[in-house]
This record gives structure tokens, sequence and C-alpha cells, in this order.
């Protein structure tokens, strides 16, 4: 596990110096990685988790790691948020595609409502009391307030 040095040239720090120093490089991303995968933390290795196992748990991380995205190795197709979003995609086409053959039967086509999707504001927006159009406005509110009006 060569590293480079900070000219970006290819150094042949190796074993367990090159670990420790790849470690320290990327001490968020394994540290996440191995207390989400293992259980353990950078402070185990050298005592419960040998540099060996280490250095394995590292060459045989998928893509999906904090550590491949730390490392820019990971391209997004891996996590559920894509997975999740390709299925919701799908299951909107299928309402779509279901929708078209009852209009064709000669049903009623009905507007289909899009599979929720995160992120996406999908009910309608909670209004607490009534926006104050200016600065002024805020003003005169907070005096009336302190009025006891």
């Amino acid at each position: 596990m060569g590293r480079r040095n900070r000219k970006g040239e290819r150094t042949d720090t190796g074993g367990i110096i090159g670990l420790a120093q790849f470690a320290q490089d990327h001490a968020e991303a394994l540290e996440y990685d191995l207390l989400t995968r293992t259980n353990y933390t950078l402070d185990d290795v050298g005592g419960r988790l040998s540099w060996s196992a280490l250095s394995s748990f590292v060459r045989n991380l998928g893509t999906d790691s904090a550590l491949a995205r730390d490392l820019g190795k990971s391209t997004g197709w891996e996590t559920l948020i894509a997975t999740n979003s390709i299925l919701a995609d799908i299951y909107d086409v299928l309402q779509a595609i279901n929708a078209n053959i009852v209009a064709l039967g000669g049903g009623k086509k009905k507007k289909i409502k899009p599979y929720p999707r995160p992120g996406k504001d999908n009910d309608k927006k909670r209004k607490f009391g009534t926006p104050m159009p200016t600065v002024e406005g805020l003003r005169e509110w907070i005096r009336s307030k302190q009025n006891g009006k």
C-alpha cells in the first residue's frame, strides 16, 4: 500500500509505517468503516485488532464504504439512495402504464401520484400564522405584543 509524498511522488513506504500513515491520512472515514462494520476503532489497532487485520480490512472494503468515498473511488451507484430512487422511478412508470391500459379499456384515466421520495415535500406545507411582508410589519407586531394588545 504505497503512498504519495507531499509532491505527489510515489514512495516505497509500506508495511506498518505505510498503513499507519494511510490510517492517519484517512482517519475519519476509516474510523467510521471500522466502527460500523466491526465495532473496532483505530484505537484498537495494535491491540485487539492486529495491523495485518487492518490491512486486510482496508484492502477488501467495497466501493460503498466511507473510505472509498474519501478516496474518490465511489461512483454513488452503490448507495441505497440510488437503488431506492431507481425503484421509485420504476414504480411510477408502472403506475402510468397501468393507468394507460385502464384508459384504453374504456375506464377513466386516473391521475398518478408519484411514489414519495425522501427530501421532497410530499404533503401540503403546514402554515403557522400569517406572513409579515416587511421588517416594519414585524416591528409593529413586536410593539403590539409589548403593549399587551
